[in-house]
C-alpha cells in the first residue's frame, strides 16, 4: 500500500470527479483509475461508487476515507517535523528535483550557483513529479528542479510559479551497439518481432515523455514488447548497456556511452523530444538564498566541462 493511493482517494472523496481529481493529483485519469482499483485490492473492499454521478464513497469507503484521513496526517506532520530538526541550518535552500535530474544536473547546477553567489547550505528532496510538484506547490521546498515538455505539462500556474530555462537537451531512444556499431534493438520492430522496451511506467515525467514520442510514430508502427519499468533512468541504463532492449535517455546522463559508441540510437532524429530542465519557484518565496540563486542563473547554465 502506498500513500498516494490514500490521497488519492482522499481527494477524489473531495472533488468526487476523477477527472478534477486527476488533474489536483498531477497523473492521468487512467492512472488514477488504477490507483482506486489497487488500494481498494488492497483493502478488500470496493470503496468507490462508480454507478452514481456526481462519484461516491460506498458506505465502507467513508470509513476508511476517515482513518485514511488521519494516517495521512499524521504522516505529514511526521516528516515535516523531522525534516525541520534535520534541517542544515534556517537559511539553507531546500529543493526538490527529480531523480534522474538530481544525478545529472544538480551537481552542476549548485556548482555555478555558489560560483556566482556564493557558499550555500542545501537541502536536496530526490522525488517524482508528483511528489515534487507537490512540495512545491504547498511550499515545503523553495525550488524545484525539473524537466519540461510542452506535451507533459506540470500544470502550473506560471504567475504563481514563475521557472526559469537552465539547459535543453536530447531525450532519445537508444539501444546497445553491435559489433559493427549498429543498434542491437532498431526502432521501428516488426508486428513478427517486436523489439524488447525498457519503460519508466505511465506515472512518469519521463514515461509520459517517451509515451508521446511513441505516439507521433504510431501511424508508422511501431512495434514494442515492454519487458521491464523503472520509474528511474539510472536503473534503466545498466540494463540498456547490458543489451536487454531499448530505451528513451537524456543524452545527459548517457554522453559517455554515446562518445565511446557503446551506446547508439536506436532510430533516428524523428524519434526524439527536446526536454528542457527548468527551475522553479513560488511566486511569494521570500528566502534571500533561494532569491539569489534564482536571479543567478538568469542566463542559463554556463557549459558543462
Amino acid at each position: 500500500m502506498e500513500l498516494k493511493w490514500l490521497e488519492d482517494l482522499l481527494s477524489l472523496s473531495r472533488t468526487r470527479s476523477f477527472s478534477r481529481t486527476a488533474a489536483e493529483r498531477f497523473c492521468t485519469q487512467s492512472a488514477l483509475s488504477r490507483r482506486i482499483k489497487a488500494l481498494e485490492l488492497w483493502v478488500g473492499v470496493p470503496l468507490v461508487d462508480r454507478s452514481a454521478y456526481p462519484t461516491s464513497l460506498t458506505p465502507a469507503g467513508m470509513v476508511f476515507r476517515d482513518t485514511a484521513e488521519e494516517i495521512v496526517r499524521q504522516l505529514l506532520e511526521v516528516r515535516d517535523d523531522l525534516r525541520d530538526r534535520l534541517q542544515p541550518s534556517n537559511d539553507a535552500v531546500t529543493i526538490t528535483s527529480l531523480q534522474t535530474l538530481s544525478v545529472v544536473c544538480f551537481p552542476h547546477w549548485l556548482q555555478a550557483c555558489q560560483q556566482r553567489i556564493g557558499p550555500f547550505d542545501v537541502r536536496l528532496v530526490p522525488e517524482n513529479m508528483h511528489s515534487c510538484v507537490r512540495a512545491l506547490v504547498e511550499g515545503s521546498c523553495d525550488l524545484m528542479l525539473a524537466y519540461a515538455h510542452p506535451a507533459v505539462s506540470a500544470m502550473l500556474d506560471p504567475e504563481r510559479f514563475p521557472s526559469v530555462l537552465l539547459s535543453s537537451e536530447r531525450f532519445l531512444p537508444v539501444s546497445k551497439a553491435d559489433t559493427q556499431g549498429q543498434p542491437l534493438f532498431a526502432l521501428p520492430g516488426t508486428r513478427r518481432q517486436p523489439l524488447p522496451y525498457l519503460a519508466y511506467g505511465p506515472d512518469t515525467m519521463l514515461g509520459q515523455a517517451a509515451d508521446f514520442a511513441l505516439k507521433q510514430r504510431q501511424q508508422h508502427g511501431v512495434y514494442l514488447r515492454c519487458c521491464y519499468q523503472n520509474p528511474i533512468a539510472e536503473g534503466l541504463k545498466p540494463l540498456v548497456k547490458a543489451g536487454h532492449g531499448v530505451a528513451w535517455m537524456p543524452a545527459s546522463l548517457i554522453r559517455r556511452e554515446l562518445d565511446s559508441g557503446e551506446l547508439v540510437p536506436a532510430g533516428d532524429e524523428s524519434w526524439a523530444l527536446e526536454l528542457e530542465t527548468r527551475l522553479y519557484r513560488r511566486a511569494e518565496t521570500t528566502k534571500p538564498r533561494a532569491l539569489q540563486a534564482w536571479a543567478a542563473l538568469q542566463d542559463g547554465l554556463p557549459p558543462s566541462a
